[in-house]
């Protein structure tokens, strides 16, 4: 899986005043969990655009003041107006432990629906799989070649190497539709 490096500064104030403050420097208040002790930091602002703006998963090595972590954004809240980030949660993996997290959907081939007239509908686009961290996909591939007018590829039918899907079974994920033409034919 990509990686992406971000580097913070330990925090010394916490709380809902000191928190504002950060933001109006353009600085982004973070947690990191799940090791031994909470790490409680801040970062740049600028430096989410690697992690956040973009379709495909990543892993994060966060640099703390010289002290080096690997985690995943397990949570990031915006403001709901202006889109400016207000919090970030980090999780920090363990090569022992399974994690949770959502990876993209990529879809290869042409579909034989699609030749005949067919519209090709991606219903899901990220599917939550869990895995060690070693085993973490950049992305979950889905053939489409010989999908027909009117057929459906459900999660269950996504080849799993080395994580589990944790989506329901039933769940579409790629449709065939007709078009209206063709059903009148």
């Amino acid at each position: 899986m990509k990686s992406v490096e971000i580097v913070g500064f330990k925090r010394a104030n916490l709380g809902k005043t000191a928190s504002k403050e950060l933001r109006e420097k353009a600085e982004v208040p973070c947690v990191l969990y799940g090791g031994n002790e909470q790490v409680h930091f801040t970062v740049p602002m600028y430096l989410f655009r690697a992690l956040v703006y973009t379709p495909d998963a990543h892993t994060v090595d966060l640099n703390v003041e010289g002290k080096k972590f690997k985690a995943i954004l397990q949570d990031i809240q915006f403001h709901p107006v202006n889109d400016i980030i207000l919090h970030a949660d980090f999780l920090e993996l363990d090569e022992k432990k399974e994690v949770k997290m959502e990876v993209p959907i990529r879809v290869v081939g042409n579909s034989v629906g699609v030749a005949k007239g067919g519209k090709l509908v991606q219903r899901l686009r990220k599917v939550k799989i869990s895995a060690l961290p070693k085993n973490l996909p950049d992305f979950v591939t889905i053939n489409v070649e010989d999908l027909d007018l009117g057929k459906t590829i459900k999660v269950s039918a996504i080849e799993t190497a080395n994580y589990k899907i944790l989506n329901p079974a039933a769940v579409p994920v790629v449709t065939v539709e007709i078009p209206r033409a063709l059903k009148a034919s």
